[in-house]
């Protein structure tokens, strides 16, 4: 049976000052400056002010449903609540003196609605209240991220229609292996982004699980209902075990995981195009406002943006790793030592917010060289081509291999590229090789000759514009929608 609240008392004494603090009462004296210092983290969970005061707001609700706040207590927590997010959306949370966002947030009401604002933190710690704050940052987080990855992913499928038709030379181990397409290059930096929308959106159900009324570790005190919280809140399913949900940060390193991946998929995306604008290559070039110069050296063009989005991957992999050092030593439930899972989390998503729209920005604007990309294709790279020329001769395929790298080795010796080997010599070799030199049609006929669609991860041209955008639309669109 919902107990029956009493309205709150004027208070007998002044406000409280603004040193407010959540707890203290069982010590003589007040933390040493250095503890202090050590112990704040409003300069970095300051930013979870808007998910605290949404998440406090619920909580009214749920402690007025119980019985524990009268209808006008209510009332008053809730404008008071709104009141304290105007100021600090004006930014009352700059230089402020609290130990976190929660007593700042507390202190603030305290100041717009008196002593009833005593009543909020009941059936309620800050162990939960932080973990609910977080999750649901976390997940608006992952929202903007998603946006991120699909606007790039776009650029990328934009600059691959057209560069449909511009060949050059795919490498493996750093040597050019096949003739392919500058769009089938592209496409396979785009396909990662899209894996990368699928984790987080399945990393996202996860995050969308509400800790609210866990208290400290066994519960709440007070019968709140958990279900029209997670309602109220927009979370997906509401925990389990308090113990658990009080300490759990499973979810921000998963989250850390996929941000990690996100750049490393950046960086390898970012080392080929670094390749790719140095003269040596010179297959693209960068717009002039995405690139930087020397402070000696007058000529230079330098693909800053491509190197620091490659050096950002390395410190994404350092939260993570700094995360799960924290979490491997820890017993259920909370402990302080989770209070740095906020910058670490905080950092992953600010360092992919500045990377991701420069990356975008910079693909957009890249100027390609067609006639340089197509300079490049060597005739060693035809070899592969004539193997299966042998194959459909009748030749095994082991033994064409080693006939075709035989025919190599002589064109080498010869110093003439391997579409010029005289016939007589490579009948020499095997009686169908001279038949399969003859066969060689172009670079085009040698990239069609690889029959995969273009959706299928092929390198085949036919109809790859409108795969290309139909592949892309379908999977971007679909994690889209939630």
């Amino acid at each position: 049976m919902p107990r029956q609240p009493t309205d709150t008392p004027a208070p007998s004494q002044a406000p409280p000052p603004p040193a407010h603090q959540m707890w203290g009462g069982r010590f003589t004296l007040g933390p040493n400056e250095a503890l202090d210092a050590l112990n704040r983290s409003l300069p970095v969970d300051h930013r979870l002010w808007p998910q605290d005061v949404a998440a406090s707001k619920a909580w009214v609700h749920a402690l007025g449903r119980v019985g524990v706040l009268t209808p006008n207590e209510e009332h008053q927590l809730l404008e008071g609540l709104d009141r304290v997010g105007e100021r600090l959306a004006d930014g009352a949370a700059v230089g402020a003196p609290d130990e976190d966002v929660h007593t700042l947030v507390e202190r603030l009401l305290f100041a717009e609605v008196g002593a009833v604002a005593g009543k909020l933190h009941t059936g309620r710690s800050r162990n939960d209240q932080v973990a609910t704050d977080l999750r649901l940052w976390t997940l608006g987080a992952i929202d903007q991220l998603d946006r991120d990855l699909a606007a790039l992913g776009r650029a990328l499928v934009a600059r691959a229609e057209e560069g449909v038709d511009v060949l050059l030379p795919g490498y493996t181990h750093g040597q050019r292996a096949q003739p392919v397409r500058w769009a089938y290059v592209l496409l396979a930096h785009a396909w990662p982004l899209v894996r990368d929308r699928q984790r987080l959106a399945d990393a996202r159900r996860r995050v969308a699980e509400l800790p609210l009324g866990s208290g400290a570790l066994a519960g709440s005190g007070f019968a709140v209902d958990r279900v029209l919280l997670k309602e109220a809140l927009g979370f997906r399913s509401v925990s389990a075990n308090a113990l658990d949900a009080t300490g759990d940060r499973d979810f921000v390193a998963e989250v850390l995981f996929a941000l990690t991946l996100v750049g490393t998929h950046l960086s390898r995306l970012a080392a080929e195009l670094v390749l790719y604008t140095s003269a040596e290559f010179g297959f693209v070039r960068l717009s002039d406002d995405f690139s930087t110069g020397s402070s000696l050296l007058p000529h230079k063009r330098n693909p800053d943006i491509f190197e620091l989005a490659r050096a950002k991957s390395g410190r994404l992999l350092g939260d993570l790793v700094a995360l799960l050092t924290t979490l491997k030593g820890l017993p259920a439930g909370y402990s302080k030592d989770l209070q740095e899972d906020k910058a670490l989390l905080f950092d992953g998503f600010d360092t992919l917010a500045l990377v991701l729209p420069a990356a975008t920005g910079a693909i957009t604007a890249l100027s390609v060289d067609a006639e340089r990309m197509r300079a490049a294709l060597d005739a060693s790279l035809r070899a592969t081509d004539l193997a299966d020329l042998l194959v459909e001769a009748g030749v095994p395929f082991r033994e064409s291999h080693g006939l075709v790298g035989r025919l190599v080795r002589e064109a080498e010796r010869s110093g003439v590229p391997l579409d010029r080997v005289p016939g007589p010599v490579a009948a020499g070799i095997h009686p169908a090789l001279a038949a399969a030199l003859s066969q060689l049609g172009t670079w085009e006929d040698s990239v069609e000759s690889r029959r995969g669609l273009a959706t299928l991860g092929g390198r085949a041209a036919r109809g790859a514009a409108p795969c290309i955008r139909s592949g892309w639309r379908d999977l971007t669109q679909g994690l889209a929608a939630r």
